[in-house]
């Protein structure tokens, strides 16, 4: 029996394209790319969290979700846990530029739109190169539960 978790993650979109991701290496799932984001908190909307995550991965404090992109569940282990998160990602605007943390948590790449569908490493959510490539649809996509 696993664990239900709830999760924000936010894609960042630069002027030119380019997508701003971290690249992280999970014991169970192995390498894989995955925008900021983590575990809403109690009490937290997803909008909320995606803005504390953002600050606390990278120090931006001036982006905001502009709009719900897609919501997917993904089974792993978390902090030892298995889990099944619920995931909603969110996409805004902002330049490319790098954290302003002193140390981020993380490898991270701004990676255009021909890399990032051509990267070879699984990205979370599965589907981000083929969902940022088309116009914004007029509700969020629901990729159900990917394995």
């Amino acid at each position: 029996m696993r664990t239900p978790r709830r999760a924000a993650r936010i894609v960042i979109l630069s002027p030119n394209g380019s997508v701003f991701l971290f690249r992280e290496n999970n014991t169970e799932v192995g390498i894989h790319w995955l925008p900021p984001g983590g575990g809403i908190d109690p009490g937290e909307t997803p909008e909320e969290c995606v803005v504390r995550e953002l600050r606390e991965e990278t120090g931006w404090t001036d982006l905001a979700p502009q709009r719900l992109l897609c919501t997917w569940e993904h089974d792993f282990t978390h902090s030892g846990i298995p889990v099944r998160q619920h995931e909603h990602i969110y996409v805004t605007t902002g330049p490319d530029r790098a954290p302003s943390t002193e140390t981020p948590q993380a490898y991270w790449q701004w990676l255009d739109p021909e890399r990032l569908a051509r990267l070879g490493e699984p990205v979370w959510p599965p589907k981000l190169a083929e969902l940022l490539s088309v116009p914004a649809p007029r509700a969020p996509v629901h990729l159900g539960l990917l394995r």
